[in-house]
């Protein structure tokens, strides 16, 4: 498909340069670099955390007033140190 693109002269001086060192063609650079500016962009979609319940009835008493401190305590009771 034939399409019109604006390049900036810099850069498109830049990009015939390239292309003439490594002997392809501009076509085949603009293409590789599409490619992976697509690539690139589908790899780092935003992380979504999926939606994770349980069913019960929230804390246990003992341990729904209970700071940070004692629930890691809890946690790890019986796992070594």
């Amino acid at each position: 498909m034939k399409t019109t693109v604006d390049i900036a002269d810099p850069l498109l001086d830049e990009a015939k340069k390239l292309a003439a060192a490594e002997q392809t063609t501009l076509r085949n650079l603009v293409e590789d670099g599409l490619r992976r500016v697509i690539a690139d962009r589908k790899r780092t979609r935003k992380f979504r955390l999926r939606r994770a319940t349980f069913k019960g009835k929230g804390l246990q008493p003992d341990v729904a007033a209970a700071g940070w401190d004692s629930v890691r305590e809890l946690v790890y009771k019986g796992r070594g140190t």
